[in-house]
């Protein structure tokens, strides 16, 4: 009997459990910030191309896969690489320009979904004893936003690690609006001549 000469069509190979949540938890994010936890396992299956069991083989719950959501978004790892590639910048307010951009997408992503995730009321589960200082984040970020001033560490008031908490603080407060706080913020380079100057105007 003759082969039959239609090629035949190679399976693709078994998605690992790890890609598979990774993949489900990418479909998942843009579903987060738009319906916070009211978001259903079937809108999140038909998002991710799956059945809606399969989430459930990759997750115990829904719980557990918002959960895994949120330490994804609180993850710096994106930031810390554009201020990796800003030490590279030769001046000072250049490269503290890319600081202030990197740490202010970071604040305003965080935000908007703990925003999101509370209204819909979500509440996160906190480990025992809870968190003691700053949030490990936002300490590395910090502590790679310090590694700009080395260059033009002679010149400096104070050493780096302050003057890199000094300005998050001053992103921080930047993002506060509304509620008593007003709605003008600064942009990118006002930030920076602030920072670096001052308020007051170099005439007076």
């Amino acid at each position: 009997m003759p082969e039959d000469p239609t090629p035949r069509r190679k399976r693709a190979p078994a998605m690992s459990t790890e890609d598979r949540r990774e993949a489900i938890v990418a479909a998942t994010l843009p579903l987060l910030f738009e319906h916070g936890a009211n978001v259903t396992t079937s809108q999140i299956a038909k998002a991710a191309g799956i059945a809606e069991g399969t989430v459930f083989r990759a997750f115990k719950d829904k719980q557990e896969l918002i959960a895994t959501c949120v330490r994804e978004v609180l993850q710096v790892d994106a930031e810390l690489g554009l201020i990796e590639d800003a030490r590279q910048v030769e001046h000072l307010a250049d490269r503290l320009s890319w600081a202030i951009s990197a740490a202010s997408g970071y604040l305003d992503r965080t935000w908007k979904l703990v925003g999101v995730l509370r209204d819909s009321g979500y509440h996160p589960q906190h480990g025992e004893g809870g968190h003691k200082g700053p949030p490990v984040e936002m300490q590395r970020l910090s502590e790679r936003i310090a590694s700009l001033f080395e260059p033009d560490a002679h010149r400096m008031r104070v050493d780096p690690q302050l003057a890199a908490r000094l300005l998050l603080g001053l992103v921080f407060t930047n993002r506060m609006q509304g509620d008593g706080f007003g709605d003008s913020t600064a942009d990118t380079d006002q930030l920076v001549e602030l920072y670096l100057h001052g308020v007051l105007r170099g005439d007076q």
